[in-house]
């Protein structure tokens, strides 16, 4: 196939030379943009008199069937070509001859490749934040069915005090929120449109740039045309944001394989979403889990390769860019592949109220509000944290729970402990008097709910 660059350049490139230039196998994702912005193109060439209406028909009208045939599978891409854009045009070149070779007016490859990515990932994050919502609505569900389950809040993965499992879980929620709200910000600064920067000082032709924007759904042109084909924050910021999120996963993932051991036993996980192993027959490991967990370093690396990539490039286009897709490509599918089975595997799992409840009983997760039965009784807390510390070491030596202590035992480290420091620490009580805006009592947990439900309503 012709090089597009062929002009001045007479001899033919070396084959490893250009094995190591070619970027189709990775960009021929992108054969639907390629086109959608062509379209847009040969409209606007047509709209300005560049081309006439006849040209301009012919050309979306073919471009249009070329999209179709690649879609159903009756026209393959040649991987020969070095991209997919030299692949569409050549297509088109063939079919229509001169009035193909048209397309390309008052256009680089330099802002239709960066145009082709941007309608690329803001397609691809619409469909991330599907996915997140999707998980998050999976785990409001759990959490409402969870509000009175009560378990341990940890500290240092030590028991510290009583929480409830939907507390628990709209940390999480909290969590994926926040990165929904950071791809909904990508899509709004990646949403300039590049194409009509030309290599990179624009055209001479008498063009429309803000119609190309309009019909291709961007918020308007790209002010400047040497940032608009040299610009790619919206690749880099985009892999930050899918590595928050598979950073968000991966403690998600850590707990659930915690939870799912012998040890815990708070969950067990569906067979759909476990595997076993070649050798034990007991095993049921929690693999989605722990590739949610290491697949969130991969991408981790992506975002180190874009931010290298372009730590030293000068203005304007530089070849090092066209490292960009392999990378933001990756993270993109990664992030794909893990969101819905983690889903799956939260939606079928069991959670086991009672393994839960019993660690809240042994963990002595009530000191503190033994504590502050005592401050509220008038002493200072310093000290009634002493006493409490002691009653604790007091039930660690005799096998024993604050709250099955007979009344004696607590008189003997304060004449201010009564009979109704049994309802002060009763694990009930102890969770749902964290009334305080955000705490894990029932009310305060019903009020997060609505708060999220509220909100995802606004989500597309």
């Amino acid at each position: 196939m012709e090089k597009l660059w062929k002009g001045r350049m007479q001899g033919a490139l070396n084959d490893e030379a250009y094995d190591l230039n070619s970027s189709i196998k990775i960009d021929s994702v992108m054969f639907r943009e390629d086109i959608l912005g062509s379209i847009a193109h040969a409209n606007m060439l047509g709209a300005c008199g560049i081309i006439t209406k006849a040209e301009c028909a012919t050309l979306v009208s073919e471009l249009g069937k070329i999209k179709q045939e690649l879609e159903n599978g009756t026209l393959g891409i040649d991987f020969s070509a070095e991209d997919i854009h030299s692949f569409v045009e050549a297509e088109l070149t063939k079919r229509l001859g001169d009035t193909g070779k048209k397309i390309h007016t008052a256009r680089s490859r330099n802002d239709q490749v960066a145009t082709d990515l941007k309608l690329y990932l803001r397609g691809k994050t619409q469909k991330i934040q599907s996915e997140i919502s999707n998980l998050v609505r999976t785990l409001i569900v759990i959490a409402e069915e969870h509000i009175d389950t009560i378990m341990p809040g940890y500290t240092h993965l030590q028991r510290a005090q009583p929480i409830t499992l939907a507390h628990h879980l709209l940390a999480y929620v909290s969590m994926f929120v926040r990165d929904y709200g950071r791809f909904t910000d990508c899509i709004a600064r990646m949403n300039y449109c590049p194409l009509g920067s030309g290599a990179l000082a624009g055209t001479t032709y008498t063009i429309d740039r803000k119609m190309t924007a309009k019909e291709l759904g961007f918020t308007a042109p790209v002010p400047n045309s040497l940032d608009g084909v040299s610009d790619r924050d919206h690749c880099i910021e985009l892999a930050s944001t899918i590595s928050i999120l598979m950073m968000h996963l991966s403690r998600f993932g850590e707990e659930v394989i915690i939870w799912n051991t012998q040890e815990f036993g708070f969950i067990e996980l569906s067979d759909a979403y476990s595997t076993g192993s070649s050798m034990m027959p007991q095993k049921k490991n929690p693999d989605i889990a722990e590739l949610a967990r290491s697949k969130a370093g991969r991408v981790f690396g992506n975002l180190s390769t874009l931010l290298a990539m372009m730590k030293a490039l000068p203005l304007s286009y530089n070849k090092d860019m066209q490292e960009d897709k392999e990378a933001i490509f990756d993270s993109i599918d990664t992030a794909l592949l893990c969101l819905p089975p983690f889903a799956g595997m939260l939606k079928t799992a069991t959670f086991k109220k009672d393994k839960m409840l019993k660690a809240v009983e042994n963990g002595f997760v009530n000191a503190t509000d033994c504590a502050d039965y005592l401050v509220k009784k008038g002493m200072a807390f310093r000290d009634a944290y002493k006493i409490a510390g002691q009653l604790v070491s007091h039930c660690v030596e005799n096998q024993t729970t604050l709250e099955t202590l007979p009344l004696g035992i607590f008189q003997q480290y304060s004449e201010l402990f009564d009979v109704d420091v049994f309802k002060a620490i009763d694990l009930n009580t102890c969770v749902n008097k964290r009334n305080s805006e955000g705490g894990p009592s029932k009310q305060s947990v019903k009020a997060q709910l609505d708060l999220f439900k509220a909100l995802i309503k606004t989500w597309n």
